[in-house]
């Protein structure tokens, strides 16, 4: 059984009924964008959270199921329904120590989601997604996307046996194109902007009434990414961070990470929710000039190498802001210079790859660090939400040159001498 109650419209506050046909809020249309809202007195008891917090702490690892699906009280799904073969979610939480130190910090850990099947934390949405359209009985999926959501639908809609079309602006990089092609997804690149490729994506769905995956308008896939801070509580023991960093793009993955400790906190699962810190690239930050402001955004150019949150105009920009807001926390924008760098130095001190909107993170905290808005001695947790293979033209910005030499021993040593010295000590 699911223990959804109802849907909610974040505009005007009306009460959807779960189930209704409509996505979005009846009476306020596209702007409508609906939450869902739990019986979290039943999940409580269904848990056992009601007869103690120990109890319905153990009861996820009791399912055995080490993916996202351990958390099936708090989805918007029926547990007889059929669910992709593919592992998504339960993905690592490294405590970063080496990276910790470099950054002058006390306690910093990096939430893995490369390593989710298509390789973002986007797998976790797309799942719902091709869950409940199999249920629906619809044979075709859709959405529009900069890279990440675009392979994670294609991915999971494959191993379902589902059809995907993926509308992309034509700047996606070329990994995440080639993954939606092996995947077997029809592929739309559109000549414009991320805003122009997801018009058309919902004209299109409209149209021919395909499932629509678009994570700004379905309201359901946000509970899929929330699942990321749940494994964080776990993860660490049921000690909740002071502070968690993630990038934003449509605001849909910041919002699902508020709904996760949200939803913990009003079951009794945890005794407060962590401070949210939402991070954009300096060349496209609407969603952080409208949290200054106190004012509705205004779209944005889409001016930074972080494809998978260039932008301009954010689909979620309601539940975005109040996830910062709710949770005491805060925005920051980031150049792409210091993206870069965040990419070398997560991987030279975490062995993790990310992309660069995932890197952005990392970014965001350096600075927040810089800046005062996040305490040195706090405890943080930087959400690195996609693999850095999806971007190798933006890899090679960030990395040095290799060494090349010819096959002679004098001439590499004259090469180390010059580039990396240190290599000469015979590991001393």
């Amino acid at each position: 059984m699911s223990y959804v109650r109802h849907l909610q419209c974040t505009t005007c506050g009306a009460v959807v009924e779960y189930g209704h046909a409509a996505l979005t809020c009846p009476s306020c249309g596209s702007e409508g964008i609906l939450d869902v809202v739990y019986d979290y007195e039943a999940i409580a008891h269904r848990i056992g959270c009601d007869t103690g917090r120990d109890m319905g702490r153990d009861c996820f690892a009791a399912t055995g199921e080490n993916s996202m699906w351990r958390y099936m009280p708090f989805l918007p799904v029926d547990p007889v329904w059929e669910r992709p073969p593919l592992r998504v979610g339960w993905t690592p939480l490294y405590n970063a120590r080496r990276l910790a130190r470099a950054l002058g910090a006390r306690s910093v850990f990096v939430k893995d989601e490369g390593v989710n099947p298509t390789a973002s934390l986007k797998d976790r949405a797309s799942a719902i997604a091709a869950v409940r359209a199999k249920a629906a009985g619809r044979r075709i999926v859709a959405c529009a996307s900069t890279g990440n959501a675009a392979s994670s639908l294609a991915g999971c809609a494959a191993s379902m046996g589902l059809r995907s079309c993926i509308f992309v602006p034509r700047r996606a990089p070329r990994g995440k194109l080639m993954q939606l092609l092996i995947y077997g997804a029809t592929v739309v690149s559109v000549d414009g902007s991320y805003h122009e490729a997801f018009s058309l994506s919902a004209a299109a769905i409209e149209r021919w009434g395909w499932y629509n995956r678009n994570a700004a308008i379905n309201p359901y896939l946000v509970e899929g990414k929330k699942t990321v801070s749940f494994e964080i509580c776990e993860q660490l023991g049921w000690q909740v961070p002071d502070w968690v960093v993630v990038s934003v793009g449509d605001g849909c993955t910041i919002a699902g990470v508020y709904k996760g400790f949200h939803d913990f906190y009003h079951t009794g699962l945890i005794t407060r929710i962590p401070r949210i810190l939402g991070v954009q690239a300096a060349g496209c930050q609407p969603l952080v000039e409208a949290f200054r402001s106190g004012e509705r955004f205004r779209p944005s150019p889409e001016n930074t190498i972080a494809d998978s949150i260039a932008v301009g105009v954010p689909r979620n920009p309601t539940k975005a802001l109040n996830a910062v807001r709710r949770s005491g926390g805060d925005m920051i924008a980031v150049p792409d210079e210091e993206i870069l760098r965040a990419m070398r130095l997560l991987g030279s001190t975490t062995g993790v790859f990310s992309e660069p909107a995932g890197a952005a993170s990392l970014a965001g905290l350096a600075a927040a660090f810089e800046s005062g808005i996040i305490g040195r001695e706090e405890t943080v947790v930087v959400i690195a939400t996609g693999n850095g293979l999806k971007d190798i033209a933006n890899a090679e910005r960030a990395a040095p040159s290799p060494i090349e030499v010819g096959p002679s021993i004098e001439d590499l040593r004259q090469m180390l001498e010059a580039r990396a010295k240190d290599l000469l000590t015979q590991g001393e």
